[in-house]
Formats: C-alpha cells, sequence, structure tokens
C-alpha cells in the first residue's frame, strides 16, 4: 500500500499531467475519508486516506468518463496497488452494476464485461464503501449533505430508472458508518453547514 506521502507524490504528477478540480475532489475525498475511519475502531485511517486520494487517479490519463476508472486500475495495478486499483474500479458502483453509471461510456464492450464480472464477484469491504460515500459527499473545500449532491447530479444526469435504487445504497451506507462511527458522520466532517447553502450547479 502506498503511503500518504507517496500517493501525494503521485496526485501532483497526475495533476501535472491533466490539470483540474478532481485534484481538490480528490484531496477532499482522502480527508473525508481519513476522519471517519479515525471514528471507527475497525479501519486504518491512513488507508482510508490513500485509498480517497487515489480512487480518480485514473483522471491522469485525460478527461474521460467511465473510462477513467480502468485508467485508474490499470495503472494502480502497473505498480502493483492492487487494492487501489480494485477502489478505482469500485468507486462509483453502490451498487454492483455496471449500467448505473452516472455518465458516459466511453470504454469498450470488452472492458465493461470485465467490469461487471469484476463487481459481481467483489465482496465490498468498508473501505469500498467508504470510498463510495465519501465520493458522494465530497465538495473540494469539504463535505455536504448527500441529498444535495443527489439534487445536483439529477440536474446534471437527469433521472436514470436506477436513480433511486442507487440513492438508497449511499444512504445505507451513510446509516452504516454512522453506527460504526457512534454518531452523525455530518457533525465532524468539514463545512457541512457552510456547504448546505451552496448552489453545486
Amino acid at each position: 500500500m502506498l503511503t500518504p506521502i507517496e500517493a501525494d507524490k503521485e496526485l501532483k504528477l497526475a495533476v501535472q499531467l491533466n490539470p483540474g478540480p478532481w485534484e481538490q475532489h480528490s484531496i477532499s475525498v482522502a480527508k473525508n475519508a481519513r476522519l471517519i475511519a479515525e471514528k471507527t475502531s475497525v479501519m486504518d485511517s491512513d488507508k482510508a486516506y490513500v485509498m480517497g486520494l487515489m480512487h480518480d487517479i485514473g483522471r491522469r490519463a485525460g478527461i474521460k468518463g467511465i473510462l477513467h476508472i480502468f485508467d485508474g486500475y490499470d495503472y494502480m495495478m502497473s505498480i502493483g496497488q492492487e487494492e487501489i486499483a480494485d477502489i478505482c474500479l469500485t468507486h462509483s458502483f453502490p451498487i454492483k452494476d455496471v449500467d448505473t453509471f452516472f455518465g458516459k461510456y466511453d470504454c469498450s464492450s470488452e472492458q465493461k464485461k470485465f467490469l461487471q464480472q469484476f463487481l459481481a464477484n467483489r465482496q465490498y469491504n468498508n473501505y469500498d464503501i467508504l470510498i463510495q460515500l465519501c465520493d458522494a459527499i465530497s465538495l473540494p473545500n469539504g463535505a455536504c449533505i448527500m441529498e444535495k449532491r443527489f439534487i445536483d447530479v439529477a440536474l446534471r444526469h437527469g433521472l436514470p430508472d436506477f436513480t433511486i435504487e442507487k440513492w438508497k445504497a449511499f444512504m445505507n451506507t451513510k446509516k452504516y458508518f454512522d453506527e460504526l462511527c457512534g454518531c452523525n458522520i455530518y457533525t465532524f466532517l468539514p463545512n457541512v453547514l457552510e456547504n448546505s447553502s451552496v448552489n453545486l450547479i
């Protein structure tokens, strides 16, 4: 597993290849993942931070849709980081269905088939679902209430048939981490109140 310092360096190199707002989003996901992991008694906060920082590392290869998760997987596998590579694939799928991605399907049919088989066979662990949760609630400057992001995504992408099921999966994940942390995670994540009044569109 990369150390936090090594992951920070990887992100900096990636952003040189493809600068963009994904950098601050990745940092926010990492920080929020660390804060949540610290509140549990069963997770490694450094590991959570690294996985959060690297979940979108595939964006180093350019502006893409679903293909960024494959680019991240391939890159992490090439440097011997299989656990992080897996997170690159799972972070967009709280439901194990390849057809529940919000965005452009710019991958090959072979890649899509591989991903569906991977998801079907994957037993999600705490880190998979933690990064899914943090990806859903992390703004560049902290966290926001999940339902606000739901509306933001719906306004940009519409309401596909799988939308409600995906929302329920995210809400169940938040409930799981509320219980694991012994409190509502919104009470200790940064800028939740400030971001509740921000127009995300």
